[in-house]
């Protein structure tokens, strides 16, 4: 399979995700998941539904900041209990294996309509898991209005 991008660490053992991947899922919902991910990510780290129709999987430590900051948000608002339910119904621990894989379960598989061809994103604090048909209508939807967005997202002197 075909790979690109590092996995740059940080001073502290911390890291960050970067670069494009692609394996394939087996009949057993199984996933391969890069040794350079894999360093940074930890042999259990959490997996949900992500958005954009992909799964999203954090470290542990990662996972535990997003879940303080959902926490905070007001219960009286229904955008704010929608995202909760959406994101933490999803959450699932995840363990991989000593080949290296992850087992993703049927629901998260079902989401993301994982059926053999995978992309696996680093995405600075997490990996997204995508289908790679669904990937690659999304990244040709978007590197139309890459510049567009660029644009819009004033003040990040990218």
């Amino acid at each position: 399979m075909g790979e690109c991008g590092t996995l740059y660490l940080e001073s502290g053992g911390s890291g960050m995700f970067m670069g494009e991947y692609h394996h394939n899922v087996d009949s057993k919902g199984r996933l391969i998941i890069p040794a350079k991910v894999r360093e940074n990510l930890g042999e259990m780290f959490i997996l949900t539904r992500g958005l954009d129709q992909c799964l999203f999987g954090y470290p542990v430590s990662e996972w535990s900041v997003i879940e303080e900051k959902l926490k905070g948000l007001p219960l009286t608002k229904k955008d704010a209990r929608a995202f909760t339910r959406f994101f933490f119904s999803g959450a699932t621990e995840s363990e991989i294996d000593k080949q290296g894989r992850v087992n993703i379960p049927s629901p998260l598989m079902q989401y993301a309509k994982l059926e053999k061809e995978c992309v696996i994103l680093g995405v600075s604090n997490r990996i997204e898991i995508w289908s790679k048909a669904i990937w690659e209508e999304y990244f040709a939807e978007s590197e139309e209005s890459f510049a567009e967005i660029a644009e819009n997202m004033i003040g990040f002197d990218i």
